[in-house]
């Protein structure tokens, strides 16, 4: 059974060996936060980030806070380790890296479930979302999509991916079909689709301009790697007051009709399709979810 729908316009990475960041991380007001066993974490660090995830997500109070894992590839030797330690934590979510095909994110489905069943969890407890940083991940995207009911989203991981591109990242040119790809197969699987970071944090209009992007491509959110990031991706993701408002007046008109039994819905005199009322759902749902405003009636 999927989770109940939340926002995820921003998943704040946290290096899994910096106590400060870890222990103030949920004030800056991200959707999310991931703590990394992965990259930002060195090889002679990965056991000591390893417990000082582990105690902070068995010990500290993160309020409703979603709280991330990304744990190391499970082919690296750590991977296992790290999963004992997360699951048995608490955990909500585990990101697996380097996810190439659907057996990558099965595996560690296999592991995740048996460290529940050994430490008392209802088995399903703690869920997954996958990170495709390859030519090959990219091409079995789907696949990995509909891998596991654990699923709550899948994401590009943009540097890993260019580098087998052999490439380097620009203007976006060279993510297009790996974003399309992988937007495509979050929405095939009614999971969601997060973009990639964005390095530059002193590069704010080009942050802004990625993320207007990605937006509009439909993607549910973005990891992001300062937290002077999350106001501006807030904004860009929230829709406006204009917007909100003929949202609601859509859904009136849509309410309106179906209590008189008709099925015709039209708004100052302009018929209103089905795809327009799908669209003002989700922007008054994003809006509650947010919590930020309520609608003025019209």
């Amino acid at each position: 059974m999927r989770e109940k729908k939340r926002l995820r316009r921003s998943m704040m990475f946290v290096p899994g060996n910096n106590p400060g960041m870890i222990r103030d991380c949920h004030i800056y007001g991200s959707d999310s936060v991931m703590f990394d066993l992965e990259d930002s974490v060195s090889i002679m660090e990965k056991d000591a980030a390893r417990f000082l995830v582990y105690q902070a997500l068995h010990d500290l109070k993160y309020g409703k806070k979603e709280l991330v894992v990304r744990i190391n590839d499970l082919n690296s030797g750590l991977g296992v380790k790290d999963l004992e330690a997360i699951v048995r934590a608490g955990v909500h979510v585990v990101r697996l890296p380097k996810t190439d095909s659907a057996q990558d994110v099965i595996d560690c489905e296999k592991e995740i479930a048996r460290i529940e069943s050994e430490a008392g969890i209802p088995v399903g407890t703690t869920l997954m979302m996958a990170a495709i940083e390859s030519a090959n991940g990219v091409l079995n995207a789907r696949e990995i999509a509909h891998a596991s009911d654990r699923l709550i989203g899948i994401a590009l991981g943009a540097e890993d991916y260019v580098t087998d591109l052999k490439t380097t990242r620009s203007d976006g040119i060279e993510l297009l079909f790996a974003r399309c790809m992988i937007l495509n197969a979050a929405r095939s699987a009614g999971i969601d689709a997060l973009d990639t970071v964005y390095s530059d944090v002193n590069n704010e209009e080009g942050f802004i301009a990625e993320a207007t992007l990605i937006k509009k491509l439909g993607f549910d959110g973005k990891s992001v790697i300062n937290p002077r990031q999350i106001e501006p991706l807030h904004k860009v993701f929230m829709p406006s007051e204009k917007d909100l408002k003929k949202a609601q007046a859509v859904m009136g008109a849509y309410e309106e009709a179906m209590a008189k039994g008709s099925g015709v819905v039209a708004l100052n005199g302009k018929m209103i399709d089905k795809p327009v009322v799908i669209r003002a759902q989700r922007l008054l749902e994003l809006n509650e979810l947010a919590g930020v405003r309520e609608v003025e009636e019209i």
